[in-house]
Parts: structure tokens; C-alpha cells; sequence
């Protein structure tokens, strides 16, 4: 491996692949690895020379793992550009609670875990208990993020998801990410938040993952 980011996934719906594979210029090394978790110790390797991991989980399907993982890569990938050793991998879990193995051996490996949650009362449950019966017996440092949160709803959702998470005494990011369109027609495109185009609404949609990218120290703002 040569780029400064790894991203790999163990999430058996293969989405991020379906993905990946669409991007012409991918800016990162990519596998996946559902079928063979045992590779995911490939990564001590990695983390001997420095690199830091990062799992991204919830046990919720359709919260935006696979989003998350591959933009928070691009971003760190962006900002690292001419780095010749791996800084960071990211890795994209199951949304399921039948694969909790495969989730169980990625927090093996995690230095940290990104939790994406969207501010619909649906997602409470499954985030929590991918909380505090996964996460939080591995001791890893975690943080949730809101996600998905579409502006033209209102804030009463997302203060309703704020507060939960408050009482629950999770930590969350100040970085909330916001739904655009463009997020959505990335994957049909083939493109990472990276690649956006040039204009206004696109370049909104891209500050937040560069915002988030910089408050979790994964990489900056360009």
C-alpha cells in the first residue's frame, strides 16, 4: 500500500464496494474483507508504523456508515496527499446484529470508534444497545455523530437526538452532518466528498465532512 488511507470493509452487503468500484480515481487503498476478517490482522502491522484505526459502527442499518467511512477517508486522504506511508484506516462494520462477530474483531484492531446516528427516534434503540453492550465493554474512546440531519425539517428532531444523547452521557461531536442530495447521488456517481463539484450547495455538503474530519483529528479543512 502506497496512499496515505486504507479503507476496508467488513460489512457483507458489500456496499462500500459497489461504491468504491465506481470511483475513477479512488484516493485511497481499499478491501474488503467480510469473508476473511482474519486479514484485519494485517492492520498491527500498520499500527506498529503509526497508523491509527477508526471503526465506524452502529448496529442500525441505514444510518450512514458506509458515507461516513469512505468521506472521512477521502478527507484525510485530501489533506495527507504525498504522504507515503498509511496514517489512517478507516473500517465500515454491519449494520446487523447477526454479524457482531465481524464488528467484535474490527474493535480488535480500533484505536477509536465514530458512531453515525440520525435524529429519528427509530435509531435510539439499536445505537444504544451497539453502545453499551459492543462498544463500551471493548474501552475504546468513542463519539457519536449526528447524521443525515436534513435542515428544511427543523431543529426539534435534531434537538430531541441531542438531548437523548446527553442523558445517555455519550460523547458527541459539535459537527453535525447535514442531508444533501448530492450525498445521496454520490455512490450512482462514483464520487467522494473530494470530488464534489464547485458549487455552492456542494461545497456546504463537503465543509461538514472536512469539519468533522478536523475535529476528530483525522485530517482538515483545505
Amino acid at each position: 500500500m502506497t496512499a496515505a488511507v486504507y479503507v476496508v470493509s467488513i460489512d457483507p452487503q458489500a456496499s462500500t464496494v459497489w461504491w468504491a468500484n465506481r470511483i475513477d480515481d479512488l484516493p485511497f487503498d481499499f478491501s474488503q474483507e467480510h469473508e476473511t476478517p482474519e486479514n484485519l490482522k494485517a492492520l498491527e502491522t500498520l499500527k506498529d508504523q503509526g497508523a491509527k484505526v477508526h471503526v465506524v459502527a452502529n448496529q442500525k442499518g441505514g444510518v450512514g456508515k458506509t458515507t461516513a467511512t469512505l468521506n472521512l477517508g477521502a478527507v484525510a486522504a485530501h489533506v495527507l496527499a504525498g504522504a507515503d506511508t498509511v496514517m489512517h484506516v478507516f473500517i465500515d462494520t454491519p449494520g446487523s446484529l447477526q454479524d457482531e462477530n465481524l464488528l467484535l474483531e474490527a474493535l480488535k484492531y480500533a484505536d477509536d470508534v465514530i458512531v453515525p446516528m440520525p435524529p429519528e427516534g427509530l435509531a435510539f434503540d439499536p445505537t444504544a444497545r451497539t453502545i453499551e453492550m459492543v462498544i463500551k465493554p471493548s474501552g475504546l474512546p468513542y463519539k457519536v455523530v449526528i447524521n443525515n440531519w436534513d435542515p428544511r425539517d427543523g431543529t426539534a428532531d435534531l434537538e430531541d437526538t441531542k438531548a437523548y444523547i446527553e442523558a445517555q452521557g455519550w460523547p458527541r461531536t459539535k459537527t453535525v452532518i447535514r442531508r444533501y442530495k448530492v450525498h445521496t447521488r454520490a455512490s450512482v456517481e462514483g464520487k467522494v466528498v473530494t470530488q464534489y463539484a464547485k458549487n455552492r450547495v456542494a461545497m456546504e455538503a463537503r465543509e461538514d465532512f472536512f469539519s468533522l474530519a478536523l475535529e476528530l483529528g483525522y485530517g482538515g479543512r483545505s
